[in-house]
């Protein structure tokens, strides 16, 4: 009977819903660019996992010019949130992932909406950019952030800059 007991025990853990199996990864990605698409070098962060609810999250976001033209150069152009193709996700750089609660996940939520949903034109090549979006979402998950001015166009770069002063990460520097 004790046998009969421990295996029920079992089974009922491992078919009983629990928080302990929800967890929604926030991956902080690069694209070189393309000449080929027009594509320049940008960043993006790619949200996977499930939350506490049950609920399924696989979702991704960039922050861009709303088109590109020589007046980003200029300065503030109208803004856009992106989102990848998922087919094209494996093709760019994964530099490093962070594990969020709901709660942090649903500010991170919160924070594109705020990006996406700013008034006027709101991207601006130096001051507000793909890689300041990015840094937003990364203060959020507990990642040191700082925005060298020699790495502002450099979505790369900047992701592996953030890997190293990020040692807990333990991130791999991508070339």
């Amino acid at each position: 009977m004790k046998l009969f007991a421990r295996l029920a025990a079992l089974l009922l853990a491992l078919l009983a819903p629990t928080a302990a199996w929800a967890a929604v990864t926030v991956h902080f990605h690069s694209f070189n660019g393309s000449a080929l698409w027009g594509r320049y070098p940008h960043t993006f962060v790619v949200f996977e996992g499930r939350l506490d609810s049950g609920e399924v999250v696989n979702s991704n976001f960039g922050f861009t010019a709303a088109s590109a033209s020589p007046a980003v150069l200029l300065g503030p152009v109208k803004h856009a949130i992106e989102v990848e193709e998922a087919k094209w996700i494996p093709k760019t750089n994964r530099h490093f992932s962070v594990t969020v609660t709901d709660e942090t996940y649903r500010k991170m939520i919160d924070e594109v909406a705020a990006w996406r949903n700013a008034p006027g034109k709101y991207y601006d090549l130096d001051k507000r950019n793909c890689i300041h979006f990015v840094g937003a979402i990364a203060r959020l998950a507990g990642v040191t952030v700082d925005y060298p001015a020699k790495l502002l166009r450099k979505p790369k770069a900047w992701l592996n800059h953030l890997a190293q002063i990020n040692p807990q990460l333990g991130a791999r520097q991508i070339k």
